[in-house]
Parts: C-alpha cells; sequence; structure tokens
C-alpha cells in the first residue's frame, strides 16, 4: 500500500479515536489546519519532522502513522518499508517496525547523502514512563552527531545512544552516503 494512503488512513482515524478537531490537531502539533488537511486526503506527502510534530501532538509514536497491517515471522525487504525523506531529500529513513503494544521500539535504516546535514526537533516521550532513547549504529560512512553539549564522531561499526527527546544534528561530511541503523527506545 502507498505510504501516502497510510498515513491518510491512520491519522484521520487516530484523530477521530482522540476526538479532536483539525483545529485541536494544528494547535497541538504546530501543524497547520490546511496542512493536516492535505495530508488526511492524501493530498500532500508529509516529511518526517512534519509527521514528528502531529505524532507529538497526539502523543502518538513516530510510526503509528506509518503502520500498515502487522506481521509475523517474515522477512522484510527494504522494498515493502515505510520511506520518508526530510525536505531537501538528502535524509532518508525506511521503518522497518513500528513501536507496538508487543514492543517499545521501533527500528529503521537510516542514509544520509554526502555533503549534507538533516535536524531532527526531537522526538516526544509517547506518554510513557522517562525519556526516549535514540540508539544508532553505523555501517557505511562516517557519521557526526551533535546532541545536547556533545559532538559524537562514528565510523563503520560504531555505535551511540542519546536522549532522543532533545533536538540532535546527523552531519556526513565524507565522500559517500551514510547508512546506519536506528532504534528508537520508549521506557514503560
Amino acid at each position: 500500500m502507498d505510504i501516502g494512503v497510510i498515513v491518510s488512513t491512520n491519522l484521520r482515524k487516530i484523530r477521530a479515536e482522540k476526538g479532536y478537531s483539525l483545529t485541536k490537531l494544528s494547535e497541538l502539533s504546530g501543524v497547520s489546519k490546511g496542512m493536516l488537511s492535505q495530508i488526511e486526503n492524501n493530498g500532500t506527502s508529509p516529511t518526517i519532522n512534519t509527521i514528528w510534530k502531529i505524532c507529538s501532538g497526539l502523543g502518538i509514536p513516530y510510526t503509528a502513522l506509518l503502520e500498515g497491517q502487522p506481521t509475523e515471522s517474515a522477512v522484510i525487504s527494504k522494498a515493502q518499508t515505510s520511506r520518508q525523506e526530510s525536505e531537501n531529500g538528502h535524509y532518508r529513513i525506511f521503518g522497518y517496525y513500528p513501536d507496538s503494544p508487543h514492543h517499545n521500539f521501533e527500528l529503521f535504516q537510516m542514509e544520509l547523502d554526502p555533503q549534507s546535514a538533516y535536524t531532527s526537533i526531537g522526538h516526544s516521550k509517547v506518554n510513557r514512563n522517562g525519556e526516549s532513547e535514540e540508539y544508532v549504529m553505523v555501517i557505511q560512512g562516517e557519521l557526526t552527531i551533535d546532541v545536547s553539549d556533545k559532538h559524537l564522531e562514528l565510523g563503520p561499526d560504531d555505535a551511540t545512544k542519546f536522549n532522543s527527546t532533545r533536538r540532535h544534528i546527523y552531519r556526513n561530511s565524507g565522500p559517500a552516503v551514510v547508512k546506519a541503523v536506528i532504534i528508537n527506545f520508549y521506557p514503560v
């Protein structure tokens, strides 16, 4: 199923379940009422940060808007994942496993083009105990992450974790695409 259709369907359903009008969700998320309407009607493809803002306003995990039908014990190819990208297209994430009642994490593959940066606005706490954490393991290339007062430099097979509720910046100063695995963990 097309990712725009999935986001449109899920947003409409979740907003109705919470009893939020478009105006109320706009106030909670900081996303305009017009943009929310376009997303619900599959008239536009929202960016990663727009989805984060909507999810924060709804108090749900990022992948709740991207979830299709759950599968059991199956191989998931990259072609089957939900692809999201930054406004300029230089940062891409592929959602393999969404947060669910059975596990409290999301698993993504991330790609960042050479000489590019991506700023994440920070993830919501998703109404759980504690703050969400982000785990990053670089598979290919060299990735710099700026979070809080730390400047982290990771090469292939290096990993780190940080409080993902804070704004964080990914940078690729190298000549090749950076590929990394990202896990967003939500404490229970």
